[in-house]
């Protein structure tokens, strides 16, 4: 002990900060918030020095691959999660239901091939929830510019087993290629944590800006689809990617609104998107009046009855708080051209390698943490929505409201953005939390975590907790080059190993801290 006689009251009290500083040294404190950094130190050690995440990561990407919502493979990928997580100890494992979905659809087998006037294999895939070609196709290929309701007598019982190309030809940015998708600057990171948010003004002038009214007379994508259909075409064709050797394709129109049924896939043409240098190859030969003749065989598998989407959860269970519970998540779901590593197998990576180091410690929480993966993010966020619906209900909705767990929620932290390596965290217009994820970002600043920006962003899973009240919050993560999400490039290989390392830890630490934490994370004030 430092010995305090003649001493000041200030010298006294700083010298017994000291000696409880020594007794206690696995405490720190920042900015008066307690960090663990006895345990920071081991979540960093397991993570930087005996990672697993790019075991998960390449079984994802490369064994599993594509997993679309209700697909085959989306199943097998859900059934290996569950597994894995069991095996490293969590709890509770478990596969919620949140819907009647609808069926199944695989694509199986995808062949695209110009003839004539030039032999050329080209790159496509069907897009989704539509049907096959019934067997290989040899068509002649025409150009089709559906644009009003007028336009459709020009082409009737003339399309009957052509394969029509029905997107303008592809714009390509060759700019982009040559520079490449750069890392994200300090003078960036500077500008996105000076940059405020006002989401009351933001409201007010979306909700004063002027609708306007649909044209009667223009062509919906579902009644152009529709037309083509009872035209009787081979197959439609289309390119809206601008990047070479991306094929850029979702889901059929209207396939949302059938609830993706099987009828709808039966009465679906065939689509396929090309590549933009292949699709634009054929348009431009057309346009010279010289005709073009492909060979197609597209093979789906469709499910013969309606079935039930799932989330895949589980647990690290609390002690004193168990009843609490703070939620690490990313959504298992992508569409269909590749395996998706970046979007978004690498938040899946991260978010079970960090329920791994967190087991692999012996981290004792206070809280329950809960890991979440979600099913149909892609399509409107349907599995975290439905899941905060039926565990904390919704207090916008007075015939739901908020459940019981509304109030033991205290917090929910997503990977969504790419598999770029954390550089800080957006609070949505949470000014409430700032100091505490202050102190938990300290530890890592070596690590590039730096920044707590006000801003909020969206169009991933941590709206569904944000927009009902409770505190849910993306990571800030670096742009990445080579990645391809939502295209057919999107391949383990341009992943970078480092930045799923730095994620993990990161997300294991701020799970941990949120659960040993004496209060849970504060709420956005509402007025």
């Amino acid at each position: 002990m430092i010995p305090a006689v003649g001493l000041s009251i200030n010298t006294r009290l700083r010298a017994l900060a000291i000696a409880l500083a020594l007794l206690l040294p696995s405490a720190a404190m920042h900015q008066g918030v307690p960090v663990d950094r006895a345990m920071v130190a081991k979540i960093r050690e397991e993570g930087l020095q005996r990672s697993q995440v790019m075991e998960f990561e390449g079984y994802l990407a490369d064994v599993l691959g594509a997993r679309l919502t209700m697909s085959e493979d989306m199943k097998r990928a859900q059934q290996w999660a569950q597994g894995a997580m069991t095996k490293m100890g969590l709890v509770n494992v478990a596969a919620e239901p949140f819907m009647d979905y609808g069926v199944t659809w695989d694509n199986e087998y995808v062949s695209v091939h110009m003839l004539e006037p030039d032999y050329q294999p080209m790159v496509g895939y069907p897009i989704a929830h539509t049907n096959g070609t019934n067997g290989r196709k040899v068509a002649e290929a025409v150009i089709v510019d559906l644009l009003v309701k007028d336009d459709l007598a020009k082409y009737r019982g003339t399309l009957k087993g052509k394969a029509a190309l029905v997107t303008p030809p592809a714009a390509i940015d060759i700019a982009a290629m040559t520079r490449g998708v750069p890392r994200l600057t300090q003078e960036d990171l500077d500008v996105i944590e000076r940059t405020t948010v006002a989401p009351a003004a933001i409201a007010a002038v979306a909700a004063a800006a002027p609708r306007t009214a649909r044209n009667p007379d223009l062509l919906t994508a579902e009644e152009k689809v529709a037309f083509y259909a009872a035209e009787g075409v081979a197959a439609v064709l289309q390119s809206e990617s601008g990047w070479l050797g991306a094929v850029r394709g979702f889901s059929r129109p209207g396939s949302r609104a059938d609830q993706w049924s099987r009828a709808g896939m039966l009465a679906s043409p065939a689509m396929i998107a090309i590549t933009p240098e292949h699709y634009n190859r054929m348009f431009r030969i057309l346009r010279r009046g010289i005709p073009v003749k492909v060979e197609l065989e597209v093979r789906n598998r469709i499910g013969e009855r309606v079935e039930q989407a799932i989330n895949v959860v589980g647990e690290i269970a609390g002690s004193d708080l168990r009843d609490e519970v703070v939620m690490i998540g990313a959504h298992l779901d992508s569409w269909h051209a590749s395996p998706n590593a970046s979007d978004n197998a690498s938040g899946v990576a991260v978010m079970m390698e960090a329920m791994r180091i967190l087991k692999a410690t012996g981290a004792k929480p206070r809280r329950t943490i809960r890991i979440a993966l979600w099913a149909g993010e892609e399509q409107g966020l349907f599995g975290s929505r439905a899941y905060v619906r039926q565990h904390f209900g919704d207090p916008r909705d007075a015939a739901v409201g908020a459940k019981p767990a509304y109030e033991k929620l205290s917090a929910y932290f997503n990977q969504d953005y790419g598999s770029g390596q954390y550089l800080g965290i957006y609070l949505q217009g949470n000014e409430q939390a700032r100091e505490q994820f202050t102190a938990w970002m300290s530890p890592f600043r070596d690590l590039g975590m730096t920044v707590v920006s006000n801003q909020g962003v969206g169009s991933t899973d941590h709206i569904a907790f944000d927009e009902v009240g409770l505190p849910g919050f993306q990571f800030l993560q670096d742009r990445t080059p080579g990645q391809g999400g939502h295209t057919n490039l999107d391949f383990y290989d341009t992943i970078q190993p480092a930045d799923l390392m730095k994620n993990a830890v990161i997300v294991a630490s701020f799970a941990y801290h949120a659960a040993i934490a004496e209060s849970r994370v504060p709420r956005k004030v509402r007025r």
